[in-house]
């Protein structure tokens, strides 16, 4: 068989193409391969749940101070 030498452009090039960014049809959903883990969703949910909390509390001084 004959071997296709590319330069290094070429296949730079493609790497930022749509083609090559879109995922194939018929993959599989697979947590934490193809897709997020639902480990990882329910983190991300508690983590955002705990961030909007805690900017839901006023500001506290850091040490109460006796005049």
């Amino acid at each position: 068989g004959t071997r296709i030498i590319y330069d290094r452009k070429f296949p730079l090039e493609c790497k930022n193409s749509p083609v090559a960014r879109t995922l194939p049809c018929c993959l599989p959903q697979i947590p934490g391969v193809t897709s997020l883990a639902q480990s990882s969703l329910v983190k991300l949910g508690e983590l955002k749940e705990q961030n909007e909390s805690e900017e839901a509390v006023p500001d506290q001084d850091q040490f109460e101070m006796d005049i």
